[in-house]
């Protein structure tokens, strides 16, 4: 049987750091507030001449490098994301072209916040079917352009960021399952109100930013995270306890507690990032995943659940071993 396993992970944040000390000077907000409300203490941001796909190339290198694998051994990109350079073309062949990789598919994934599961869940079927042999997968945004920095209830909230995994076929088990759902429903708890056919000429002044509402989107998240976490375990016959870590979406550190609390998962199991990442989207997991494999705490052969949540509402969840 043919699994795809994660062969290298890489990322790359912006250097820019805005802290809740700069942004108590920029909005009516607090060191305080920000911190028990979100658990947020700084966050990356890009630069004005920054796009996305230049975070996506640092990060996808530092990946590959990590792997040892070349331009030349890439037959597939994948990239989550909600804010990419352009319209058209998709972002992943911005990023094919600029890292010298040869002619491939290239796949732009949208699905919010979960972009980068979404992804991966798709890149683990080439691989599986012997289709694909070397697959690049992002996570990234530059999410922070679309901000309204006077609004102080999701200003505070987002951050800037990439992260990337190289996938590879391979005779033990990698990506155990990978579990998918959506509801649109939601759409109007957490959505940003311009789009191609919608009012694009609006787009930067008005109403063009982030519309949320944050109490019903913990209630939403906390039970489907939860509830999509427990189906990857149940569908493998995984308890609980044989789980080494939970790799979360970092959108909110009181979401990613009580998610934890509901699945009876204690805190020293999960990655956390949120505190110095800010909520980075679709790149989050990637980002929090690669910083744990790199400062030791996630091993090799150890049971590893990634879970996400985002508008849509998107949500999904990947069981691997690492």
């Amino acid at each position: 049987m043919i699994y795809s396993k994660i062969a290298g992970t890489g990322r790359y944040l912006p250097e820019r750091i805005l802290t809740n000390a700069d942004l108590e000077k920029m909005v009516d907000t607090s060191d305080e507030w920000i911190r028990t409300r979100t658990g947020i203490e700084q966050r990356h941001i890009a630069d004005e001449e920054q796009m996305t796909s230049d975070l996506c190339v640092k990060a996808a290198q530092n990946a590959m490098d990590s792997a040892g694998v070349a331009a030349d051994d890439i037959d597939m990109i994948f990239v989550g994301t909600t804010s990419p350079d352009l319209i058209f073309p998709n972002i992943a062949t911005i990023i094919q072209h600029k890292m010298g990789i040869p002619a491939c598919a290239c796949y732009a994934v949208e699905a919010a916040c979960s972009g980068f599961v979404y992804a991966l869940s798709a890149a683990d079927k080439f691989v599986r079917t012997g289709d694909a042999k070397c697959v690049l997968v992002i996570g990234a945004e530059i999410i922070t352009k679309l901000i309204d920095w006077d609004d102080r209830s999701t200003c505070v909230l987002f951050g800037d960021g990439a992260g990337a995994v190289v996938l590879k076929p391979s005779g033990e088990p990698g990506i155990l399952s990978t579990h998918l759902g959506a509801d649109g429903q939601y759409q109007q708890l957490l959505y940003y109100p311009v789009g191609v056919s919608n009012n694009l000429a609006a787009a930067g002044v008005g109403d063009s930013r982030i519309m949320m509402s944050g109490n019903d989107v913990f209630k939403v998240a906390v039970k489907t995270l939860t509830a999509v976490a427990q189906e990857a375990l149940d569908a493998n016959d995984v308890d609980l306890d044989e789980l080494d870590w939970l790799v979360p979406h970092q959108a909110n550190l009181r979401i990613i507690q009580a998610t934890a609390k509901r699945l009876k998962l204690p805190m020293e199991k999960v990655i956390q990032t949120v505190q110095i990442h800010g909520n980075t989207s679709a790149a989050s997991i990637p980002l929090a995943f690669d910083v744990a494999v790199r400062d030791g705490r996630i091993k090799r052969g150890q049971l590893v659940l990634f879970d996400a949540f985002g508008g849509g509402f998107t949500w999904g969840a990947v069981l691997l071993r690492y």
